[in-house]
């Protein structure tokens, strides 16, 4: 054969190959083509629902199966999955349309609105699903027993609604496929389902419910599970080796916040674990020495696990994949040592008993917890190793010491720095203006000296500064104004001085203003209706990250709050809107836009110098719960809308030289009388009253007494009055108007005085006889 016609051959052999593929192509697509039936029940399923962002628009073609979220089967046509989850359409699935839809295995309606419905009973009745999705869709009431009649699914996500209890008969099939199940975030209560119910079970998720009562030893059995999810329930009783037999596939435990669930401490689990979490349960007192067995850990979170013990020195080391390692809120004691080769980057050990130095930190570290222990010496190993990950440090409530190191370049990523409660000595770095994406900076509390650094301008994303209870010298920069996004400011209790540089009213977004005690002096500037979360309801445009984790109780800071200390932490601080320019030198009048911050809860400009009046529009400050002028040399009278500010709890304008009536209303008169003390020209409730005031009693609540007596014998002498007036002429009256009534009237009179005189003459007669 020529060496042509083989190529010959060989080109026919390919044209017909491709002619065959062709028409494969050809009928596969001919083949695919939606069916009518099927695509009438999807539009009829459209029709029921609200579209609100027109997430479904798609769905007008002839051809369903490309429709958004519809797949078809590529041999017959017919509808196999349908995946709508996260459109945001609401509306109720009332039609029982889908039914029509034989062919679907998957039907994931997740993370719509349907307000509240329960879940449809005629999903029982789709026996060829396979995966079931109605994960945060709004449902709620008891999951309907008809789905236990889906004994082919493979997974079940009704998570993160608000499903209140499951039918007792849901799980009385067997569910031999389903290897995912997923109840978790719901508002169930009762007991856990049996596992026995799902012999094939990879993945169990009921966490975030209400379920009581024991773990079941069954789940023992289920030697295919690789994660158990029941943390934040009301689970009881201990937790052994018996619940794990056979579970030595398991990969992740979590049974953090069952505060009633003991965990044994010394057994030799089957399994090697990842993920450990059992914070809020009752792990201690000891260090659970099982955990020393887990190699492949990668998250260990014991926090507030009742432990009362050293941390063991295998702690650090216990796995070389160790990355967060979270054991805040025991008493857990002993040092820590370098961890600069370990690969933890998340480690929180706050509020415990930890001693010795600030340890070094791994160079990926990106959150350490260090706060509330007894760490002490200098901070100056922070300097040893850049840390271009860290975004989160605070080490504060210990007892550190020594000058604050001058490195902050070498963490350029640090957006939270807390240094808050220590001993720490010297000036604020003039480096930390090198931390571009510090959002936070707390120092409160320490021996800080100098100046408040200019340049900390530089740091234009920081929202919150906390240097009080210092001893920082100099003026407040001008430059401070730069800093628009700030929403927290506290310069409290240090010894700065000048004036209130007007620049700090380009802050916005300020919230909480404190300046006291200082020695600022000169007036304050006259341009508060600048800021703009002082002058609405809104709240505070910046929550303070936690990265993660839940926000801490302990304290953020402390301000004076109706006359006393209080202590704030990140959960309370939010509703804070207060200006406390308290106990410095400050003079001049009250400004007059002070009464534009509509919002404010707590004014303290008390122990100044302040002139003048107090402004007649403080009534627009409808909101103020605390108010102290008290210690300057006010004058003037007290304005009467200040009377309608019904929202006033602690009133002090004290020691000044105000004069006139106290305005009458029921606010004002409700305070004590010391709320006034010291202001020579006031009268009126609760002081004495004012010259001209009527002679009637005092109404103050000390008095309230007088008040009652007084006004019943009133009513009493009213009563006699009109009784006199009603009993008296009602009778003599009649008689001058009725001349018959007068005749019989003296008759019957005549007649009883008869009477009367016989039967006395006869009751002496027989007296003297005797």
């Amino acid at each position: 054969m020529s060496k042509e016609s083989m190529v010959s051959k060989k080109r026919i052999a390919i044209k017909f190959v491709l002619v065959v593929l062709s028409c494969v192509l050809v009928s596969g697509d001919a083949e695919v083509r939606c069916i009518e039936s099927e695509r009438e029940a999807l539009l009829s399923f459209k029709n029921g629902t609200i579209n609100r962002f027109g997430a479904l628009s798609s769905w007008q073609s002839d051809e369903c199966c490309e429709w958004l979220g519809v797949e078809c089967s590529n041999t017959t046509g017919h509808v196999t999955t349908l995946k709508i989850s996260g459109l945001e359409f609401g509306g109720k699935v009332g039609s029982s349309s889908l039914l029509e839809l034989h062919y679907l295995n998957h039907l994931d309606l997740g993370g719509n609105d349907f307000g509240g419905t329960p879940i449809p009973e005629f999903i029982g009745s789709m026996k060829q699903l396979q995966h079931l999705g109605l994960r945060d869709s709004n449902f709620s009431g008891s999951i309907p027993s008809q789905l236990g009649n889906l004994t082919n699914l493979r997974s079940l996500d009704l998570s993160f609604n608000s499903l209140s209890s499951i039918s007792p008969f849901i799980f009385s099939s067997v569910f031999e496929s389903l290897e995912r199940l997923d109840l978790s975030l719901n508002q169930i209560t009762g007991s856990m389902p049996d596992p026995r119910a799902f012999p094939s079970l990879i993945e169990l998720h009921l966490s975030g419910n209400n379920f009581t009562g024991s773990i079941p030893l069954s789940i023992g059995q289920l030697s295919n599970l690789q994660i158990l999810e029941l943390s934040f329930n009301y689970l009881e009783g201990l937790v052994s080796e018996s619940h794990f037999m056979k579970l030595d596939k398991l990969q992740r435990l979590g049974l953090s916040f069952n505060p009633f669930l003991h965990i044994a401490s010394d057994w030799i689990p089957p399994f090697q674990l990842k993920d450990l979490s059992l914070a809020g349960c009752n792990v201690g007192p000891y260090f659970p020495q099982w955990i020393r067995t887990q190699r492949n850990l990668s998250l260990l979170d014991l926090s507030s696990a009742n432990i009362r013990d050293e941390a063991p020195r295998w702690l650090w080391s216990v796995s070389s994949s160790l990355v967060s390692l979270l054991l805040s809120d025991n008493q857990i004691s002993g040092t820590i040592p370098n961890l600069s080769s370990t690969s933890i980057y998340h480690m929180d050990l706050s509020y415990n008993q930890f001693s010795g130095p600030i340890p070094l930190f791994p160079a990926n570290a990106f959150e350490f917890r260090l706060s509330g222990n007894m760490f002490s010496g200098s901070i100056s190993s922070i300097c040893n190793t850049d840390q271009h990950h860290l975004l989160y440090l605070d080490i504060s409530n210990n007892q550190l010491a020594g000058e604050v190191p001058d490195c902050w370049e070498k963490l350029p990523n640090l957006q939270i720095l807390n240094l808050a409660n220590n001993s720490l000595s010297g000036e604020i770095p003039p480096s930390f203006s090198s931390l571009q994406n510090l959002n936070t900076l707390q120092m409160h509390g320490n021996n800080l000296w100098g100046e408040l650094p200019y340049n900390l301008s530089l740091c234009r994303q920081l929202l919150s500064i906390d240097v009080g209870g210092n001893k920082l010298t100099g003026e407040i920069p001008a430059s401070i104004g730069q800093l628009h996004g700030m929403f927290f400011l506290n310069l409290r209790g240090n010894k700065l001085h000048g004036g209130i540089p007007p620049q700090i009213c380009n802050l916005t977004n300020i919230q909480v203003l404190d300046l006291s005690i200082n020695n600022l002096s000169s007036v304050i500037p006259d341009c508060f209706n600048n800021f703009t979360f002082l002058d609405s309801t809104k709240s505070m445009p910046f929550v303070i990250p936690s990265f993660g984790r839940p926000v801490h109780e302990n304290g953020y800071s402390s301000f004076q709050w109706k006359g006393r200390e209080i202590e704030y932490n990140r959960g309370n601080i939010v509703l804070l809107k207060l200006v406390d320019f308290s106990s410095n030198g400050l003079t001049g009048n009250i400004p007059k836009s002070f009464s534009t911050m509509t919002g404010l809860r707590s004014l303290n400009l008390s122990r100044n110098s302040l002139t003048g009046y107090i402004i007649p529009d403080i009534g627009k400050m409808e909101l103020l719960d605390s108010l102290d002028l008290s210690h300057n040399q006010l004058s003037g009278q007290i304005p009467t809308s200040l009377a309608e500010i019904h929202t006033l709890g602690v009133l002090d304008l004290s020691n000044n030289n105000l004069s006139g009536k106290i305005p009458t209303g029921t606010q004002l008169q409700s305070f004590n009388a010391s709320a006034y003390a010291d202001n020579d020209g006031l009268c009126g409730d609760p002081l004495p009253k004012c010259p001209g005031d009527s002679l009637r009693p005092s109404t103050t609540n000390s008095k309230g007494n007088n008040d009652d007596v007084f006004s019943f014998m009133q009513e009493v002498g009213i009563s006699m009055g009109f009784g006199f007036i009603f009993g008296f002429w009602g009778v003599i009256g009649t008689f001058i108007w009725k001349k018959s009534w007068r005749i019989a009237f003296f008759n019957l009179f005549d007649a009883a005085g008869d009477w009367f005189y016989v039967k006395i003459a006869v009751f002496v007669s027989k007296w003297r006889r005797s």
